[in-house]
């Protein structure tokens, strides 16, 4: 079991939820507010993505993730700050020619993805390690491409969070660290439930833990209904959490969520199992991140 647990609040995600609950944010302005919002609720780390401001889907705007940035900086709570770098893979195939993408296809290059990881410097972002059917899309993430995303983030400075959805994803991300892709001691983020990858079940995390390298940090959630019950999982088995709007959209059966919400429910699970959380300072430390005062933002 852990007994000091960092809290990954995921605040917005780029899924078609902000129909379904109106706490989903989308300016950069609700996004600082929510990342704020669980440093209060106290997360340790905010996840973050951008989203378009007329439609509410996905963006890559570096200036919408400098202002959320910007934002939560200035505010009196301290939070580690992780951008999502995973962006810019989904394939819908057309239905004429299914040799090209189609309408909600949204592809980018490995530099596109860095671009606002190499700006602005957040202490992690996020490294997808491998594609997926991700529901009725394909998540699209070639290997030389990851190769290619992990040399720009090493340089950057940033440590990643090897995100994987997949048995698979753990393989070649202890591939990237044995290339000597992958500085320090690496962070693991078991991604579960997601059609169709990795299932949201004890016996699934305890395989893909047990694939981990031996000094490996990692962390792991659910989504949907899963998610709380992630958190208790993850945390027995000596990981860390993540909760957030991203992942799920309810409190409870029937009752919409705020994140400052989740991150009291999965805090206050973790402390009744025994466990603490830590602290952004002592998860930076933890970590080994970037002191944000010291460089970028």
């Amino acid at each position: 079991m852990n007994r000091n647990v960092i809290l990954t609040c995921a605040v917005t995600g780029a899924g078609d939820t902000t129909a379904k609950n109106p706490n989903v944010p989308i300016t950069p302005k609700a996004i600082a507010a929510s990342c704020i919002e669980a440093a209060h609720a106290g997360a340790s780390i905010a996840h973050i993505h951008v989203r378009d401001l007329e439609t509410g889907g996905i963006s890559h705007s570096t200036e919408q993730f400098r202002e959320v940035m910007e934002r939560v900086r200035e505010a009196d709570v301290d939070i580690v700050m992780n951008i999502t770098a995973g962006g810019g893979g989904d394939w819908i195939p057309d239905v004429q020619d299914p040799s090209r993408g189609g309408p909600g296809t949204d592809i980018q290059t490995p530099a596109e993805r860095h671009a606002p990881v190499g700006e602005l410097l957040p202490e992690l972002c996020t490294l997808d390690c491998g594609s997926l059917n991700f529901g009725d899309m394909v998540y699209v993430n070639p290997a030389d491409w990851l190769r290619e995303h992990a040399r720009l983030v090493q340089a950057a400075g940033v440590k990643p969070e090897l995100e994987c959805f997949d048995l698979g994803h753990v393989w070649f991300a202890r591939q990237l660290q044995q290339e000597g892709l992958i500085d320090g001691d690496p962070l693991y983020q078991l991604c579960l439930g997601i059609p169709w990858g990795a299932e949201a079940d004890t016996e699934t995390m305890l395989t893909m833990r047990n694939k981990l390298p031996e000094n490996a940090n990692w962390a792991a959630f659910g989504i949907g209904r899963h998610q709380m019950p992630m958190v208790a999982q993850a945390v027995l088995l000596g990981g860390h959490a993540r909760v957030g709007l991203e992942d799920n959209l309810f409190l409870e059966k029937g009752v919409l969520a705020n994140n400052g919400q989740l991150v009291e429910k999965a805090a206050t699970i973790i402390e009744n199992l025994g466990a603490r959380v830590m602290t952004p300072a002592e998860t930076r430390a933890h970590l080994k991140l970037r002191d944000p005062a010291g460089g970028g933002l």
